[in-house]
């Protein structure tokens, strides 16, 4: 086998991966994109070149021989940026993780170093390779030992040896320290000869060979040139010497030491839990693919007989426990059928009873709708779906490790359990990617091999039981038991339920409203046409591009590689240049209702149920906000009449209406609850309309007198307060001077004192702690405000300041989800909790239940938490979503 090494020049490759990827950073506030960019390379290194030794060498801050030989070597360098500094000893740690050898001398640089450990292990018979961004390296380069260095940021690397060097330059590997020598090198300060560059010194050392003999021989030499040369002999030997990297310097390392043995496994994957690095977990795995084991199972769980005498004794051990771990599996083609592959059970995490048949099922059916029976579990609303068909309703999910990870860290996006086990234990379990494939090949879980499928949850379930104890440790300590135990978890049955019931859609409406589009956009395409003259295609930006800036001559504001940007910022700017431009607005517009809704939810509807049945996602936003997939309702764009007509297509089923109660003004209600301001708290306890309000402080007029465009100004304040508006976007929103929107948000900040105060104070918490809290304790970390970049800081302020706001406004109609779901159980109710959008509920409600469900509604969620203003909702009931609203 060949010996390979792999020599990393440390400094220059992380400070190439700091500039060419954006600012990254932890929960924590620690700055991570170099981090990320040097691991990203060295996997791809680890792939592509296979090294069996390794090495990465270090610059330290003493002084070296170069600068004792010349005092203005590297003079004029910046030092490290403070957010690179702070990477540089994590990457050593994740380096020692990896076994990598590491080598740093005081006196000589990181060149030296790897000229030094290149040249010996050319010795010993290796094929050597140098990875830096430094062209210095060159003249390392031999027939054994290739320099790669790195382009476009970090994402290549060009490759050169002895040869490619002769080839690119005509001179020689030895003969490049020479040409620096004459032409010096700005970024270290080695000064050269003054007037000779790149093309003139290698001209010379191909006549000359070498400094040295140029010297001796500076009498053939003409004119300015001979001048140049015999004026500045010692800046081109001082030169020379600066240049050339040392390649026997007194560093200690024994070449079989930089053997690659393998990762400290459960290092790396600390370490890249500690720095958010999810996406890498999975190419990690692979990067160690030539060690056994890739994917570390926690431990392999023994079968329980399943027959009828060891079904009935599992059932009499879980009622004495009192809980049962569990997972299920489902062929999941149609939401209403019975297809569950099978359920997987446990009571210590250890032994596991599989059951597959609706008999078995049905033997299980007490223990599962248990009320006294704690279900433990990852994604347990998948288990609820998938057992409803047979009449089972899970009761009492008590722990979801999913949910709980994301209630501990809702600035994660890997919540999987692969990610889990990573993060607690340093261990990799098989994910679901890996069990099934991806892509075209990819298999179903009804095609793999029952006992490769019992393994694989049988590993969720042990990671679940390890795990458990550990979450609840962590919700304890940031004291989140209330939110976890009494509104996270029973809010999974709840958004279970929600996606099981689904919500009817009339076809019929769907296909007028596909029509209706189609010949809106034929009769825009035709207007659009005529402006500009000539047929084209609408939907191309090159081709819209050409026709807007070229042939209607309307002043570009944007460019990209492609050519002239035609997006909606850029539209937005040209409106009122060409009539052309709001027509192609609204081409787009109702393009995209037709693509993404119209045509979408066809092809969506149920055919058993005839319903829609869209994915509620508990574990997505940062703010603790639900959010909706295939289709996703929370984003249908109401604010056109277009899209309001959307609307129409939702419609309850016969016998019953949808009753609909939206929240009225939640934020600003939250808003004044938690800065305790007594003007704003007087306008929601007199039942004023808030805007109307604000508009009568900030312009100092009584309430009476205020009109539609102050009240409209105030509105815009309120919700850009809220939101940290700066002044340039309320001016951006109300179409007025920067300096008249400054007035605005000062004249209201003087009349709300605590508004103010609270922004400031907020902001300071966020800064000391890292993080914010809503008024349930969710915790939401604030990296950004750790940010040198103005424009991350500042979104960092802006976070900071909305997030215990929208935060605790999830967090109330979590609480009303939970309450409301709960009383429609408790009274016997048939009617249904179908939908969440945004500050809104939906129940799908029977005609005789009609009276009943409003006082639940509105009794539930102006009930759902005690603040020092009214919870107030506003209640309608129709037939249609639309007619509702």
């Amino acid at each position: 086998m060949t010996k390979r090494l792999v020599i990393i020049d440390g400094n220059s490759l992380i400070n190439r991966a700091y500039y060419a990827l954006p600012e990254l950073m932890n929960k924590d506030g620690l700055h991570t994109n170099a981090l990320y960019g040097f691991t990203t390379m060295l996997f791809k290194i680890m792939d592509n070149y296979e090294p069996t030794h390794m090495s990465v060498a270090f610059d330290l801050k003493a002084p070296t021989f170069r600068h004792k030989a010349y005092s203005e070597y590297k003079a004029h360098r910046k030092g490290m940026p403070d957010e690179l500094r702070e990477q540089m000893a994590p990457l050593k740690e994740l380096l020692d993780a990896f076994k990598i050898h590491r080598l740093e001398l005081e006196g000589f640089e990181a060149d030296d170093i790897i000229g030094t450990v290149a040249r010996e292990a050319e010795r010993e018979g290796f094929e050597v390779f140098i990875v830096t961004g430094d062209k210095d390296a060159l003249q390392l380069a031999s027939a054994n030992v290739k320099i790669l260095i790195t382009k476009k940021g970090i994402s290549e690397l060009e490759e050169y040896d002895g040869d490619a060097i002769v080839e690119k330059f005509g001179i020689t590997p030895n003969q490049l320290i020479d040409l620096k020598g004459l032409m010096g090198d700005k970024s270290d300060n080695i000064p050269g000869v003054p007037g000779i560059g790149e093309k003139t010194g290698i001209k010379l050392i191909k006549e000359y060979g070498s400094v040295e003999n140029l010297i001796q021989n500076t009498e053939d030499l003409k004119g300015k040139m001979k001048e140049k040369l015999e004026e500045n002999v010692q800046l081109a030997v001082i030169s020379k010497k600066l240049a050339k990297i040392v390649t026997d310097i007194p560093v200690e390392f024994d070449i079989e030491g930089l053997e690659m043995k393998g990762f400290d496994r459960e290092q790396v994957l600390r370490l890249f839990n500690l720095f958010e690095f999810s996406s890498l977990v999975k190419r990690f795995g692979e990067a160690g693919k030539a060690e056994e084991d890739v994917n570390i199972e926690p431990s392999t769980l023994s079968i329980v007989n399943a027959d009828e005498k060891g079904i009935k004794e599992f059932v009499g051990n879980v009622n004495e426990k009192g809980y049962v771990y569990l997972k299920s599996v489902s062929k999941g083609a149609n939401i209403a059928d019975k297809e569950l592959i099978g359920i997987f059970m446990s009571i210590d995490g250890e032994e596991m009873l599989k059951i597959n048949s609706e008999k078995d099922i049905m033997a299980m059916k007490g223990v599962l709708e248990s009320p006294e029976i704690e279900k433990y579990g990852y994604k347990l609303k998948d288990d609820y779906i998938n057992l409803r068909p047979y009449g089972v309703c899970i009761e009492n999910m008590k722990f979801d490790i999913s949910v709980a990870e994301y209630i501990i860290d809702s600035a994660s996006s890997a919540y999987e359990h692969e990610n889990i086990s990573s993060k607690h234990f340093g261990k990799l379990i098989k994910s679901q990617e890996e069990l099934l494939g991806k892509g075209k090949k990819a298999r179903l879980f009804e095609e793999v091999e029952p006992d490769e499928l019992s393994n694989y949850f049988g590993a969720i379930i042990n990671l679940v039981s390890r795990v458990k104890p550990l979450q609840e440790e962590e919700i304890a300590k940031n004291e989140m038991e209330e939110l976890f135990y009494d509104v996270e978890m029973p809010l999974v049955e709840v958004l279970g339920n929600m996606e099981y019931e689904g919500i009817k859609v009339d076809r019929d409406i769907l296909l007028e409203l596909k029509e209706e589009f189609a010949a809106d956009i034929e009769q825009l395409e035709k207007k659009i046409y005529e402006h500009a003259g000539e047929k084209f295609n609408i939907n191309s930006p090159k081709q819209l591009g050409v026709i807007l800036f070229e042939k209607l001559d309307l002043p570009p504001t944007k460019k990209t590689k492609t050519g002239y940007s035609t997006n909606a910022q850029v539209l937005e700017k040209l409106s009122a240049k060409h009539p052309i431009i709001d027509l192609i607005s609204e081409y787009r517009q109702i393009v995209k209702l037709q693509s993404t809704y119209v045509d979408g939810l066809l092809g969506i509807i149920n055919e058993k149920t005839g319903r829609i049945h869209s994915s509620f996602n508990q574990t997505i936003t940062t703010t603790g906000r639900i959010s909706s997939t295939e289709p996703n309702l929370q984003n249908i764009p109401v604010r056109l009449e277009l899209g309001r007509k959307l609307r129409k297509v939702f419609i309850a089923k016969e016998d019953c209406v949808f009753t609909d109660a939206d929240y009225s003004q939640i934020e600003l209600r939250i808003l004044a609850h938690i800065c305790d301001d007594e003007k704003l708290k007087d306008a929601f306890i007199k039942e004023q309309d808030i805007h109307s309000r604000t508009a009568s402080e900030v312009f100092r007029v009584p309430i009476e007198e205020v009109d539609r465009q102050m009240r409209g100004a105030a509105k815009a304040v309120n919700f850009g307060i809220i939101y940290g508006i700066s002044d340039f976007g309320l001016s951006k929103n109300l179409g007025i001077p920067v300096k008249k929107a400054k007035e605005y948000i000062t004249g209201y900040l003087d009349r709300y004192e605590n508004v103010r105060k609270y922004m400031d104070d907020i902001v300071e918490y966020a800064k000391d702690n890292g993080y914010v809290l809503t008024l349930m304790n969710r915790r939401r970390y604030i990296p950004e405000l750790r940010s040198s970049n103005f424009i991350l800081k500042n979104l960092g302020k802006r976070l900071a300041m909305n997030t215990p706001i929208q935060g605790s406004a999830a967090d109330i109609i979590k609480i009303a989800m939970v309450n409301v779901h709960k009383k429609l159980r408790e009274k016997g109710l048939r009617s249904q909790l179908i939908l969440q959008v945004h500050d809104e509920l939906i129940i799908e409600t029977y005609a005789e239940e009609k009276d009943v469900v409003e006082e639940i509604l509105r009794s539930e969620m102006e009930g759902a938490m005690n603040l020092a203003v009214p919870l107030k909702v506003d209640l309608s009931s129709a037939s249609s979503w639309y007619d509702a609203k």
